[in-house]
């Protein structure tokens, strides 16, 4: 078992390390007062993932001033990949649409979510993974959404902002990515396994339509995504080490989190890996979707 461990950590510690661009900020969440200090900073693309509401744009409704659109849902941000739904495209595909947004190596970027609810706030950390995924760590989230800002009094524009197209080259990060053969590799050899989807979910009562039958990954422990967002702000770091003590993440080991396609994932993905600071974090982009299309592979149902 030790040797396997070794080859994980290895395979995530040993590989080339991202790129970084010039930064404004190191941490991975801001609040509205440090945005509206840095509005206009040169070289910030503040990216706005909230998808329309009602067939209303709430991008057009309101925003947060510069900011460039770019939903969730319809931008591109995910896409079926080998029939597996919610992927990251190709590397080459959502880099140009990065440079699309005006984002370049050396752009500071910012990520807007509604801020509604933990699933709603996981647009913004699917997003946010995607660009460590591309290498660039210059990258951070609004702390609540653009409820916290309009709650904080910020002002907030109804103009459109036209990105001007520039060139982002990615740099693309594996160590933090799982495929579905290292996951089978991970179960029993001690890596943390992660399922951040609810609790029902995690223990069979439910399941998700993408999933092909319920259930967890064998030895996978629960930390529910709805536990480190509150509707207000995401969990700090002490608050994380708590939950993920509590839900039996061991320290010393590497860690997958996982879901059913890669979003609520994310969420734990980001509460591990950016707020807590854990090392050799990755997320299965694939999850459930992805593992229970294969049957010989083991799925534990706990009810």
């Amino acid at each position: 078992m030790r040797a396997v461990i070794r080859v994980f950590l290895a395979f995530w510690i040993g590989l080339a390390a991202a790129a970084h661009a010039e930064r404004l900020t190191t941490q991975p969440l801001v609040d509205p007062a440090w945005l509206a200090a840095h509005l206009n900073a040169a070289d910030m693309v503040i990216v706005d993932v909230r998808d329309p509401v009602g067939g209303t744009s709430a991008y057009d409704t309101g925003h947060v001033p510069g900011a460039v659109s770019a939903p969730y849902a319809s931008y591109g941000w995910r896409e079926e990949v080998g029939g597996v739904p919610g992927m990251l495209p190709p590397v080459e595909k959502i880099a140009a649409r990065i440079g699309a947004l005006g984002v370049t190596n050396d752009t500071q970027v910012v990520i807007v979510a509604e801020g509604a609810n933990s699933t709603e706030f996981g647009k913004a950390t699917r997003v946010y993974w995607t660009f460590r995924v591309l290498g660039h760590d210059a990258v951070t989230i609004l702390d609540g959404g653009y409820r916290a800002w309009l709650a904080d009094g910020q002002a907030t524009a109804p103009m459109a902002t036209a990105p001007v197209p520039a060139t982002f080259t990615a740099d693309f990060q594996p160590q933090l990515v799982a495929t579905t053969d290292q996951v089978r590799a991970a179960i029993g050899q001690g890596v943390n396994l992660v399922d951040g989807r609810p609790d029902a979910q995690y223990r069979g009562l439910e399941k998700s339509p993408v999933a092909r039958v319920p259930g967890t990954l064998p030895g996978a422990v629960s930390l529910p995504h709805s536990n480190v967002y509150t509707g207000t702000e995401f969990a700090g770091h002490d608050a994380v080490a708590r939950l993920s003590a509590l839900a039996g993440v061991k320290d010393s080991q590497p860690t997958i989190t996982f879901c059913n396609t890669g979003h609520w994932a994310s969420i734990a993905w980001f509460a591990l890996s950016e707020v807590e600071k854990r090392p050799n974090v990755a997320m299965y982009d694939g999850s459930m979707a992805d593992w229970t299309r294969d049957p010989a592979n083991q799925v534990v149902v706990r009810n």
